[in-house]
């Protein structure tokens, strides 16, 4: 793991900051290592102050000496992104992606650089509690794919892949699963109103219950 570890996040969402956070937070790159391009000038003052990172307008300044580049814009806005990008990137440099959706060789081939990481994440990595599948391109080096595991151990926990077609499963399972169990929470938080609990009792009820038994089933070992 270098200790000199410098980061540019193309994108400076909630995913990417649940990623500075657990960077910083585990001491694996220093906030002044880190750069960000953000459009929007209040997101960038946030992360300036929130975090302490360089957050710029100017995408090609953010990576500029970055040895990993972490792509975390929506989906629709990946093509203009990558078309800013193309050619840009040092042979040194690696593309970590967590656009939903963007294979490898779709990133590889908009940037005109081998050198990719594809990551699926879910929105409990905001807490340290998220399921990350990876995959990576035979391009990257194997201290940069031990640097994104990791990073992706700071989210909560990860799995690596040799096949892609794994993350694709992953994007329906374990990244879309938590909206399932969102909406079954809000059901059982609704059903105790129904029958007559106070709101905050019944969400503490189904909170503590979902919580529980998911850690009884992993901690058990047991089918469900």
């Amino acid at each position: 793991m270098p200790n000199d570890l410098t980061i540019a996040f193309i994108g400076g969402g909630i995913m990417a900051e649940a990623i500075i956070a657990g960077v910083l937070g585990k001491g694996l790159a220093a906030s002044g290592a880190i750069a960000v391009g953000e459009p929007v000038s209040q997101r960038r003052d946030y992360l300036n102050s929130r975090h302490g990172v360089k957050a710029t307008p100017d995408n090609l300044e953010a990576i500029e000496g970055a040895q990993l580049v972490v792509l975390a814009v929506k989906p629709q806005q990946l093509e203009d992104v990558m078309a800013q990008l193309q050619g840009k990137l040092a042979p040194s440099q690696t593309v970590l992606s967590i656009v939903a959706g963007a294979a490898l060789e779709t990133v590889s081939t908009g940037l005109d650089h081998p050198a990719v990481i594809r990551v699926m994440p879910n929105t409990p990595a905001q807490v340290g509690q998220g399921m990350s599948v990876w995959t990576a391109a035979p391009e990257v080096s194997s201290a940069l794919s031990e640097v994104t595991r990791e990073i992706l151990k700071t989210l909560g926990q990860e799995i690596y892949v040799s096949e892609e077609k794994y993350l694709d499963m992953a994007t329906a399972l374990s990244a879309s699963g938590p909206a399932y169990v969102f909406l079954f929470l809000e059901a059982l938080i609704d059903a105790g109103v129904y029958l007559g609990l106070p709101r905050d009792m019944a969400q503490t009820l189904s909170l503590q219950t979902i919580l529980g038994s998911a850690m009884l089933a992993k901690e058990s070992g047991k089918h469900p």
